[in-house]
């Protein structure tokens, strides 16, 4: 499209999280008018920390956002899967970007750091809290937004960026419900003193014992530790109650300085829930509406993709807009782009337990999201 084009197209982005936030960077710099409405009162992310691999931060130096990324994060060289005991299964640089000899570190960052950063990059009055979206009407070349507020909102472009739960992809895309993994995932960030040791550099270690992964991942910039367990659990409860004695029957056999770490921890500080993707939504778009991050592809975290593949999917949607000859068409060449890489990403993501992991929680059937497991 044509700079004049772009300088003259409204786009509403719903949901200010990393999708939307990465949406509206991006879209900004061509130019067009963005607004973004958020249903939280305030911005705040739960949770822990996560790695933005080279792919990612080179879409930030193409913003001119990498040093406001890259000045609270930590860059790390490789990552190291172990037993629950601490021997050594692999180790492995991070993928780099293709010919990219120069950005090769993945950058380890606390989510709420992230969202800071990103949202600290948008213009003064872009973001709109308090805006729940209650209806969304796709008049073909434009779309009518409705808020619980009572706020309505005109746009040529919607870009459903809402997360797992989006409005937007139930109302004009699916309405399937999100799928349960049959594991629970309890997360929270402790001092690197109180980590016993076992954080000595920059690099992320995921020790596996028998249906328990534990993360570990150095925040050391801000002298903290990512600590993350991922166990296998039936309740499929979005939020369940969850002791300090249930987190520390999971680690049965671990290392005894991953079990002094849990028993070590402030429960009011950890977040826990269960984990849940969605199935692949056989379509993104229509003329003028698109889903981005997890509203398109929630995915489980096993292969660290989520945010990641937001970023990414707003760059995409930027260079699609760019090149095509419409909004119609660049949503067409951007989830032609897009899709093939998430779908496969949901599809490995869900792989991430031997048969008999699964089995032990299970026994003689598996849940929805839990195809046939691989060694």
């Amino acid at each position: 499209m044509q700079s004049s084009e772009l300088e003259n197209l409204k786009i509403a982005i719903v949901g200010a999280g990393y999708a939307g936030a990465a949406a509206a960077k991006a879209l900004s710099l061509l130019g067009a008018d963005v607004d973004v409405y958020e249903q939280a009162g305030q911005i705040r992310e739960v949770g822990a920390g996560i790695g933005l691999r080279p792919s990612t931060m080179e879409r930030f130096r193409q913003w001119g956002i990498f040093d406001a990324v890259a000045q609270v994060s930590s860059p790390s060289d490789y990552f190291e899967i172990l037993t629950g005991t601490n021997d050594p299964i692999m180790k492995e640089e991070w993928p780099a970007v293709p010919g990219d000899t120069e950005n090769t570190k993945t950058h380890l960052i606390h989510r709420g750091d992230f969202i800071d950063a990103l949202l600290g990059v948008l213009p003064e009055g872009m973001v709109h809290l308090g805006h729940k979206l209650e209806t969304l009407e796709d008049k073909g070349d434009r779309s009518v937004l409705t808020f619980t507020n009572g706020t309505t909102v005109e746009a040529d472009l919607v870009i459903g960026a809402d997360g797992i739960k989006s409005v937007v992809r139930q109302q004009l895309f699916s309405d399937k419900g999100p799928v349960f993994s049959g594991e629970h995932a309890y997360r929270t960030v402790i001092s690197v003193d109180d980590a016993y040791g076992m954080a000595t550099d920059d690099n992320l270690r995921m020790y596996i014992g028998r249906g328990t992964k534990v993360y570990l991942l150095p925040l050391r910039h801000r002298g903290q530790v990512s600590f993350d367990i991922t166990a296998l659990c039936p309740d499929s409860t979005w939020a369940p109650t969850i002791t300090k004695e249930d987190i520390l029957a999971t680690l049965e056999g671990f290392d005894e300085r991953i079990v002094n770490i849990a028993r070590d921890l402030d429960m009011d500080t950890v977040s826990i829930r269960a984990v849940y993707d969605i199935d692949p939504v056989d379509v993104w778009h229509t003329d003028s509406v698109v889903l981005v991050g997890d509203a398109a592809h929630s995915m489980l975290h096993h292969q660290g993709q989520g945010a990641n593949s937001a970023i990414l999917d707003a760059g995409s949607l930027a260079d699609a807009l760019k090149e095509a000859d419409s909004v119609k068409e660049a949503l067409a060449l951007y989830q032609a782009n897009r899709k093939p890489v998430t779908d496969e990403l949901q599809r490995i993501s869900r792989q991430g337990w031997t048969e008999d992991e699964v089995n032990d929680v299970f026994p003689g059937q598996k849940t929805a999201a839990q195809p046939a497991a691989t060694e």
